[in-house]
């Protein structure tokens, strides 16, 4: 259908490739197939897709490059396909500005979900107020950032887990709240990923005026946005 979300799968499988191009285009979405990392890019410049399922290991440009290249124009939703046990390559991805990530070889319902909890996240209706803390303003409207009235550019993950916690300044919330309101899902043992988009905002959204971090961490718990002192 016209208004059915346009997924672009890149990946050198072309196997699983097919295999996710079928089991998204029988889920409801337009779904698109690519083999390497530039021919992804090449995609998006023509037809910019509601969501990107990116492979790292790819010909061409390797999904890590084509990340990059892909968050210096635009914060389309990414969730990355890593190698199964490869805690680097989901660390990597998360730093580098992807919304999610599956390791491989992934199953297809879970890809779905993944898929719909990332697209809720990126088109949720906002509330019409902003936050403005310090320096720093976030609209949940336009789902912009501004720090000292300069633009910050977000992915759509960190965008969420920055409203979260503003929205709430100076009061811990549980990493449990974070994955399951910010991220769409349940926190599972070993799952860093929350971690990794705090440390990626922490350096997008600089410090308090006073060397403070504006996140900071609250150790068996959570993460905590700080007000400035008086």
């Amino acid at each position: 259908m016209e208004n059915d979300p346009h997924i672009l799968v890149a990946d050198d499988d072309s196997v699983l490739a097919e295999l996710l191009r079928d089991y998204l285009s029988n889920e409801g979405f337009q779904v698109s197939v690519v083999h390497d990392g530039q021919s992804a890019l090449d995609a998006v410049e023509l037809d910019p897709p509601a969501l990107i399922v990116l492979d790292i290991m790819m010909p061409v440009k390797n999904g890590y490059d084509t990340l990059r290249a892909l968050r210096e124009r635009h914060s389309i939703p990414v969730i990355m396909l890593t190698a199964r046990g490869e805690d680097l390559d989901r660390i990597m991805g998360l730093e580098m500005g992807a919304d999610d990530y599956l390791p491989k070889p992934c199953n297809p319902r879970e890809l779905v979900a993944r898929v719909r909890a990332v697209l809720r996240r990126a088109a949720s209706p906002a509330p019409p107020q902003e936050y403005v803390v310090a320096g720093l303003r976030v609209c949940p409207g336009d789902r912009s950032v501004f720090v000292d009235d300069k633009p910050v550019v977000l992915t759509s993950t960190e965008f969420s887990v920055l409203e979260l916690l503003i929205s709430t300044p100076g009061q811990v919330v549980e990493k449990e709240q974070i994955y399951e309101h910010a991220l769409g899902r349940k926190m599972v043992a070993f799952d860093r990923s929350a971690d990794m988009h705090v440390s990626h905002l922490r350096r997008k959204i600089g410090l308090l005026a006073n060397g403070d971090e504006r996140i900071k961490t609250v150790r068996g718990q959570g993460y905590l946005f700080a007000l400035p002192s008086a």
